[in-house]
């Protein structure tokens, strides 16, 4: 028996777009693409955009 039940789930907030990283020309370009793909309705390609700026690395 699951010795969680009634309790919440928490779920990251991928509903929400990622900011691109400041100063990263291929996160810009992303997010860009972002933009173009919400302006035709192309919520496949938003998705797929925002997977890739999470996964984009970044040195610190």
């Amino acid at each position: 028996m699951n010795d969680r039940a009634g309790q919440a789930v928490q779920l990251p907030d991928l509903w929400r777009d990622p900011s691109p990283a400041a100063g990263c020309d291929v996160c810009e370009a992303l997010a860009r693409q972002r933009v173009a793909a919400y302006a035709v309705g192309d919520r496949s390609k938003v998705s797929d955009c925002n997977v890739e700026i999470r996964r984009h690395p970044h040195r610190v």
